[in-house]
């Protein structure tokens, strides 16, 4: 068996970085993709690797004679490679493919050693490498049927987003029998080049020859395998994460992205919050609907959104301001605060990451659970006094909750204090005590003191929106805010949420009892694992002690390389005596088993002891 490579590309894409070189020489950690594809090849003792060549072919001939490979290497250059597409390049290597069986590689891609391995170790002698598609690919996807033929290959003009459920994705990896080169795909290849040019790509053969009888091709679909074609800048960003050899490093890549997961293949994230039962599929179809008129119309102004945010939460429209996520209000807020603040740590800490360290005096729970009841935090800022004071509710990470009469208590105190009173209810809504919002006309009215944050984005599922409403009787600040932060500061989907999500009240409420339920469930799998004390919470995650000897970073680590699963390692938020702290979110059951799963895996020597009616 022998080696095709296709890197005659001029990969435009990458832009300066394929300037004076090849696409294939562009480097992933340090290392070329040319160079990681030759030596992984020739760990399979092929025959040979034809490579055909084009845009500055003569450097990348110099570069790979430097790469000291044993597989003997033939070159054939594609000199007009500026006016072709890769069917002609591979036509070029035609006569090469009748010689032998072949593995054929494009040359932008990065696996890892797996994904040659199961092609290969596959007895079927003529594949189509493919993958379940994912939001983030591009490029030719196929129909599969439950035996692996291919009933169809779909080209991107060709492709419907309404169908994507039964799409896979081309790996751009291929093996060809000799036989099968020699009686379909170069005759074919002749003739449909003849018919239609040399501006085309290889694949679109294989889209003809799907259509006989008997096609002599079917698809090996992977199972995890990592892999990533890289196409632009972006693409080369994230293989360097997925594919860095320090585990440390990869590790601190993912963990630096702040989101985007969803460009990482089965990364199950629990990490980031979000309320896992909202929204209904209407809702998302109501949208949908409207999607051209959002894409394409401006949003309203400030005046407006308020006047839907305010709608939507019962109060006056001088009291609330629409953001664009709870992190622009944070921002905004605490360039406008003076003297001391107060913070109750561990917690969120966006707020304090907007101030003088120095202003800032911290409360910390005694309590080895991190609980604390407003009565405490009077307590401490009655011996250290404080000109504003910031209270996430339930805390955030450890989940501790104060009943709203305590909060009305605490509202009480701060005024008597003159002090500004925060409060951050984004995880609110999740706790057990129902109404407990402290986004009311007459509170607000009666404390112009007290600003109540919300984050939609967390609350209500919807991240991807950006939406963070801040209320407070407060008018004046309120007034000034509106001026500090842009005029079109939200676009025209999250401008539109707002305006039809108060329809969708009664799905919100039994998502929020579901949400409940699932969290006592979940809770009380996760206390079973031995070397995991897990603390009681009343927000969407819990915070749990390793108490096995086991550092966050590692079982952090070991979740992500072994189990392809993300977590928040709490190591840098708390610590206190060497103890080690993680955060897990609260998502829906399936995805949470697999994480309890995973958990007995490594906390409990593969022994897993969970009920077995829920996993």
């Amino acid at each position: 068996m022998q080696a095709i490579i296709l890197a005659a590309g001029m990969g435009k894409r990458l832009k300066d970085l394929t300037q004076n070189n090849t696409k294939c020489m562009v480097k992933v950690n340090g290392v070329t993709l040319i160079d990681r594809m030759l030596h992984q090849i020739e760990r399979q003792h092929l025959s040979r690797i034809v490579i055909v060549i084009g845009y500055e072919g003569q450097k990348l001939v110099d570069y790979i004679e430097t790469l000291d490979i044993r597989t003997p290497i033939v070159y054939v250059n594609n000199p007009i490679y500026d006016k072709t597409n890769n069917i002609y390049s591979l036509a070029l290597a035609k006569d090469w493919l009748c010689r032998e069986d072949t593995l054929l590689f494009e040359s932008d891609l990065i696996v890892e050693d797996s994904v040659i391995e199961t092609l290969l170790n596959d007895p079927r002698d003529t594949l189509a490498l493919v993958d379940k598609y994912e939001s983030w690919m591009d490029g030719t996807c196929v129909k599969l049927d439950e035996n692996d033929g291919i009933e169809a290959f779909v080209p991107g003009k060709k492709f419907k987003y309404n169908e994507i459920n039964d799409y896979y994705k081309t790996v751009n990896i291929y093996k060809f029998s000799r036989q099968f080169s020699q009686t379909h795909y170069v005759p074919f290849l002749e003739a449909y080049q003849t018919a239609l040019g040399e501006n085309e790509y290889y694949e679109q053969v294989l889209r003809v020859i799907t259509m006989l009888d008997d096609p002599g091709i079917r698809a090996k679909r992977l199972d995890g395998q990592l892999w990533y074609e890289i196409d632009d800048i972006q693409d080369l960003d994230i293989a360097e994460s997925m594919f860095t050899p320090d585990e440390e490093e990869r590790v601190s890549l993912l963990q630096g992205r702040f989101g985007g997961y969803w460009r990482y293949p089965r990364l199950l994230d629990f990490c980031y919050l979000v309320n896992p039962y909202f929204p209904p599929q209407k809702l998302v179809d109501e949208m949908k609907a409207s999607f051209e008129t959002l894409l394409t119309q401006y949003p309203s102004g400030m005046r407006v959104n308020s006047l839907l945010a305010a709608k939507n939460f019962g109060v006056r429209q001088d009291y609330i301001l629409v953001g664009n996520g709870a992190a622009e209000l944070i921002k905004a807020l605490m360039g406008r605060l003076s003297g001391k603040v107060g913070i109750i740590r561990p917690t969120f800490e966006e707020y304090s990451h907007r101030y003088e360290e120095r202003e800032v005096v911290c409360f910390w729970p005694q309590d080895t659970r991190f609980h604390y009841h407003a009565r405490d935090l009077m307590e401490f800022y009655s011996h250290n006094p404080i000109d504003n004071l910031i209270l996430i509710n339930p805390d955030n990470p450890s989940g501790n909750y104060i009943p709203k009469q305590e909060l009305i208590d605490l509202v009480e105190w701060t005024k008597q204090q003159n002090i500004r009173l925060v409060v951050d209810e984004s995880f609110a809504d999740f706790s057990d005590e129902e109404n407990n919002t402290m986004i009311e006309s007459a509170l607000l009215a009666e404390n112009p003191h007290l600003y109540v944050m919300k984050s939609i984005s967390k609350s209500y599922g919807v991240p991807g929106l950006r939406l963070g409403v801040l209320a407070s009787g407060d008018t004046d600040m309120i007034a000034r805010l509106k001026k500090d932060v842009a005029i079109w500061n939200i676009n025209s989907f999250a401008e539109f949420y707002m305006q039809i999500e108060e329809k969708y009240k009664k799905d919100y409420a039994e998502a929020l009892a579901f949400f409940r339920e699932e969290r006592s469930r979940y809770k009380e799998e996760l206390s079973k694992i031995p070397g995991l004390e897990v603390f009681p919470s009343q927000a969407n995650y819990l915070m749990a002690e390793i108490t096995n000897g086991m550092t966050a970073a590692e079982l952090t680590r070991i979740l992500i390389l072994k189990h392809n699963i993300l977590i928040k390692n709490l190591f840098s938020k708390v610590n206190r005596d060497g103890k080690q702290y993680i955060r897990l979110a609260v998502r829906n059951t399936e995805d949470n088993n697999r994480l309890v799963k995973a958990l007995w895996e490594v906390l409990g020597n593969g022994t897993n002891q969970c009920d077995s009616s829920h996993l």
